[in-house]
Formats: C-alpha cells, sequence, structure tokens
C-alpha cells in the first residue's frame, strides 16, 4: 500500500492543501510555555492597528461597485432558477406521457406545421428553437417601450380626439338591399356635359372627390362630380363578400340611380385606382374614359419584372412592406395595428397613418391649416362605423388576386378560332375578330416626387399599358398636384374635356326630352286607344239598335277633337315640366328604343 502511494504522509498531503508557513510538524507531543497574563487594553490596540492596516490595504467599495455585484448575483439566481425550472418542466410536463402533451401536443403540431413557412424569414445558420424566443422577447420589449414613450409631454402640442359627425349623406339602395352614401357637386343631372365618379383611397370618404375643386370650376367645364363611399365606409353598408367585381357593378349602379344614362368618366386617385381599374375591367361599356392620379397597383403581380419587383419592395417603408405582408398572409392581425392608429380614437400624422413618407411640397402642404382640417374630417367620416373589416379588405384586394391583369385592358384584336366549325369557316373567309380591352383614353399623373408611389409601379404600367397617356410632374409629390390645386385641376378637367364649354343650356335630349316626349307618346297612344274602343261600343250599339241619347256622350266626339285634347294635354306636361309652352317640333326625341 505504501508503494502504491508513495512516501507522502498524510500531514505532507495536508501542508500541500494549504499555504506553506514555514512550520514544520513533527510527531513530538507540543508543548506549550507559560503565556503572559491576559491584557484587554493591549488586545485591542492590535486589533485597531490591524483594522487600520486592512483598510490601508484595500479600499472602501463604492455604490457602483456594490450595485454591480448584486446585479450580477441577482442574475446568477434568476439564470439557476430558469434552469431548474426547465428541468422540471422537462422532467415532469415535457415528457410523452404527461397530461399536458396529450391533451395540447397535436394543437401545437398543426400550428407550428402551418408557421413553419416563417423559418424561412431567419438566416441559415439561426436555430428556430433558440432564433423565435429571442425574437418574441425583443418584440415584447419594443412594445413595451413604446407603451412608456407614449405619454406627450408639456410641450408636445394637444392630441385631436375623433369627432362623430351626424349622417348627412345621400343614400341609394341597392339591389341586394345594401345601402349606398353618395355626395355629387358641380352642376345639376339635367345640365351636366360630363358626368364623373371618382372612388375614394384608403382612409378616406366620399367627403374627398377631388379635395378643394372648386364649384366655379366645375360649372365651368359642365361637370357632375359623384364621389361615394366604399362598402363600410363612411354611410355605405358593408359587402358581405366584397371583391373588385362587386366594387365595379357599385359604381354602375350608383350611375344609374343617380340619373347617369350615357357613359360617364371615373377618377381613382392613389388607392382608389384600383376600383377604377375593376370598372375599366368590368364595366367598360359604360366607361367615357379614365384619369388616375398616382396610380397603386398589386405589389405581388407576378406579371413584373425582376427590375419592377425589386424597385418597388426597395423603395418602400419598412412599415409599409409589413403591412403589404400581413395583408397577404396574416390579415387578422391588421386589426391590433388599425386599432392602435387611426381607429385609437385620436388623430396623428398622415405620414404615420399611411405608413409613407413625404416629399417636400407634401410636407409643406400636410402642415397648412386647410389640409388639417380637411384631413380630420375625411378620417372621421372614414372610421365612422369603427369597423376594422373594410380596412382589411381594401388591404387584401390590393394584395390579392385581381381576377384580371392590367394587361386585359390594352386594346388588342381577338380572333375567335376555338372549336371545329370556325377553324373551318377560317379556311375559306376571314375568321372572326373583334377588338379587347378598354377602347377610351386612359390618363395618368404621377409626381415625381412621390415617396408612396414606389417607381416601379409606374414602370409596370407604362410597360403593360403602352396606349395609356403618363403625365410625368417634375417636384410634385403624393398629394401636392391632387389636393387644393386649382391648376392642377384645371390641367386635369382640360385633358379629359378639352376647352370649357359650360353647363347645357337646355335639358339634355338623353334625359329631360326623352321623358317629356315618352309621356306624349303615351297620352298621344292612349288616345288612339280611346278612339278605337269607342269605335267599337259605337258599333256594338248600333247593332243593338241602343238609342243615340241612351249613348255616353262622348261617343259623339270627332277624331279631331280628341287629338286636339291630346295637343292641349301636352302642351301642360311640356309647361310643367320644362316651363316652355312651345309645342313638340321636329326635334323631339320619340324613338324610345
Amino acid at each position: 500500500m505504501a508503494d502504491v502511494r508513495g512516501a507522502n504522509t498524510w500531514r505532507e498531503e495536508l501542508a500541500s492543501l494549504v499555504e506553506d508557513t514555514g512550520i514544520l510538524y513533527t510527531g513530538e507531543a507540543a508543548t506549550f510555555s507559560s503565556l503572559p497574563p491576559f491584557n484587554p487594553e493591549k488586545s485591542t490596540a492590535m486589533a485597531a492597528a490591524v483594522s487600520e492596516t486592512d483598510h490601508e490595504t484595500e479600499p472602501p467599495e463604492t455604490l457602483k461597485e456594490q450595485v454591480t455585484e448584486f446585479l450580477k448575483s441577482w442574475c446568477e439566481m434568476v439564470l439557476e432558477l430558469g434552469r431548474g425550472c426547465r428541468d422540471i418542466l422537462q422532467q415532469t410536463v415535457v415528457t410523452e406521457d404527461s397530461f399536458v402533451v396529450q391533451k395540447l401536443g397535436g394543437p401545437v403540431a398543426r400550428v407550428s406545421s402551418r408557421l413553419r413557412f416563417l423559418n424561412e424569414l431567419l438566416p441559415e445558420d439561426r436555430d428556430p428553437v433558440h432564433a423565435w424566443p429571442v425574437i418574441f422577447f425583443v418584440f415584447i420589449l419594443a412594445l413595451s417601450a413604446l407603451n412608456l414613450n407614449g405619454g406627450h409631454d408639456g410641450l408636445a402640442p394637444a392630441v385631436k380626439k375623433v369627432l362623430v359627425h351626424p349622417p348627412s349623406a345621400s343614400r341609394i339602395q341597392l339591389p341586394d338591399g345594401r345601402h349606398l352614401a353618395y355626395r355629387e357637386i358641380g352642376v345639376p343631372a339635367d345640365k351636366a356635359r360630363f358626368s364623373l365618379m371618382a372612388p375614394h383611397s384608403f382612409l378616406s370618404s366620399r367627403l374627398a372627390g377631388i379635395p378643394g375643386v372648386k364649384i366655379p370650376l366645375l360649372e365651368e367645364f359642365g361637370v357632375r362630380l359623384v364621389s361615394y363611399d366604399l362598402p363600410g365606409f363612411g354611410e355605405s353598408d358593408p359587402h358581405p363578400s366584397r371583391n373588385l367585381n362587386s366594387s365595379a357593378f357599385d359604381m354602375l349602379h350608383l350611375a344609374d340611380a343617380v340619373g347617369v344614362d350615357d357613359k360617364f368618366w371615373v377618377l381613382g386617385y392613389s388607392g382608389g385606382s384600383i376600383h377604377a381599374w375593376a370598372a375599366l375591367r368590368y364595366v367598360p361599356h359604360r366607361i367615357a374614359g379614365a384619369a388616375v392620379v398616382a396610380p397603386m397597383i398589386n405589389p405581388y403581380e407576378p406579371s413584373m419584372t425582376k427590375e419592377e419587383m425589386r424597385s418597388i419592395w426597395g423603395e418602400s417603408l419598412p412599415r409599409r412592406k409589413l403591412m403589404y405582408y400581413l395583408a397577404r398572409r396574416l390579415p387578422k392581425l391588421l386589426s391590433f395595428f388599425y386599432r392602435r392608429s387611426f381607429l385609437s380614437g385620436k388623430h396623428g400624422r398622415i405620414e404615420k397613418l399611411m405608413s409613407v413618407s413625404l416629399g417636400r411640397r407634401d410636407e409643406i402642404l400636410t402642415e397648412g391649416a386647410t389640409f388639417e382640417d380637411f384631413w380630420h374630417r375625411d378620417v372621421e367620416e372614414s372610421v365612422r362605423q369603427g369597423n376594422t373589416k373594410p380596412f382589411i379588405e381594401e388591404a387584401i384586394l390590393l394584395v390579392s388576386n385581381w381576377g384580371f391583369s392590367l394587361a386585359d385592358l390594352q386594346v388588342q384584336r381577338k380572333c375567335y378560332r376555338n372549336g371545329i366549325f370556325p377553324w373551318l369557316k377560317s379556311l375559306y373567309s376571314q375568321a372572326e375578330c373583334e377588338l379587347a380591352g378598354f377602347l377610351g383614353p386612359i390618363h395618368i399623373w404621377q409626381g415625381m416626387d412621390d415617396q408612396a408611389v414606389p417607381q416601379g409601379m409606374i414602370d409596370h404600367i407604362s410597360r403593360v399599358l403602352p396606349g395609356a397617356t403618363m403625365h410625368k410632374l417634375p417636384n410634385e409629390g403624393h398629394f401636392s398636384f391632387f389636393f387644393f390645386c386649382d391648376e392642377c385641376h384645371r390641367q386635369i378637367f382640360s385633358t379629359l374635356f378639352g376647352s370649357p364649354q359650360g353647363p347645357l343650356e337646355q335639358a339634355r335630349d338623353g334625359v329631360l326630352e326623352r321623358k317629356v316626349g315618352y309621356g306624349y307618346a303615351m297620352i298621344e297612344l292612349g288616345a288612339k286607344q280611346f278612339s278605337s274602343c269607342s269605335d267599337m261600343f259605337q258599333n256594338n250599339c248600333r247593332r243593338r239598335r241602343v238609342p243615340a241619347r241612351a249613348q255616353p256622350w262622348w261617343f259623339q266626339w270627332p277624331d279631331h277633337v280628341i287629338f286636339l285634347h291630346v295637343h292641349l294635354s301636352w302642351v301642360v306636361v311640356r309647361a310643367f315640366c320644362t316651363g316652355n309652352l312651345s309645342t313638340p317640333g321636329k326635334g323631339t326625341d320619340r324613338n324610345f328604343d
């Protein structure tokens, strides 16, 4: 045993563990010499000397060092507590035979499989198990910081609250029972040379129309401007399953209800341009032309080139890209952001609510009191119903499949040769062809300093719609050209309608004169029926030998007297409708097909 352990004894091993004091321990018994008597005063003096020596060699700890050491100790204890809790959970709760895993294992696995596509957003060298908890922890810290910094100090301007105004819109009932609110300004329907339908953009209402347009300017060009609330906005009823097709036919039903009998123009600004595109696609037979200002397209449009896609996603703000992603992937989460912004009951800056940046002219415009008053009133009307659903639907419409492409609006010649009979017919005759797409004019205005519409969207529109007229505006932003700019409004009207001609002096043939002529025709047709029935009754009376004094007195009237009464009836109808006592001439429209 001694060979194995070596020559070291227990005394040597003990000495190796402590500091070498120079004292050698032997096997002899310890002997103590007589000690001097204990002196308390001398002991106290020696203790004080030792204490002074310690203080001279070791400086006292500062408060910062004490706090640092305390925090380190606290973090170590929390870390150890977390490890202990983790071990307990792994040994009791996360085991395969535990109650929690048996009940929640299946649903959690299904949810994680659906959210697995989010792992593609992580770097390749990151483990999702460790990365996502860190991301959620940072997200919670960011929300906490926003809540702490959400208070306004005394130097900040007071935040205006969103007001609720009494209903003031005119409404029509659509074929499906819903009501659509609208507003019309300009010349009356019977004197309008041009009718202009204007769907509003995101976070807007029927009150927008053409912001700041002057009534004398509309009268100078003979324009009747009709703007309306989209379903769920303002005073319009929501649509249970809204899409761009239903949006186009809502516009068509509104035009018919307000007395637009012929073709009308459509005006789309910013997000409202998608409804203008839909009208050109689904009801082109009623559209005379289109004016689009700062147009928007689907940022996920599959026909875009890589350069256009890179421009759109590279120039957009991070928050706006997040809104696009949520609208396409997780639209229900948009409700959280909308409730904290424009549906919070408080007004905010337009660039924050719309997730856009502003150019120089846009900043100057939005800082004015006129724009601020208009913007606040328009937002208040837009969020009147306090529901997030219409805003979520509008965001989804922009980023989802439209059911058509802008290339479908381009005029092109289509020949129908599908099937055996059209193919045989094309062998000896020319195939039946027709023009497809929108045949009317399309004018697009785009500011070159627009920070809200990326240049890639404009490049895509110019590429797929070469027939559209593009008006590029140097130094103009997203709002500066369309809002409160009299010269800009005049430029738009001059481009669309030519030289100003004013309203119609007399009622339009297709509206009031057609209705009056239709009334005269009905009176004349009734007179003819009355005359024929009278003749039949008179013949019947003669066959039965009824005396003349027993017949009705009007049977004795000749035909020219009957038609004289018809003519007098026509004069009364025309005087009541138009204030003109002239008789119908050759210009009266009586063709009611």
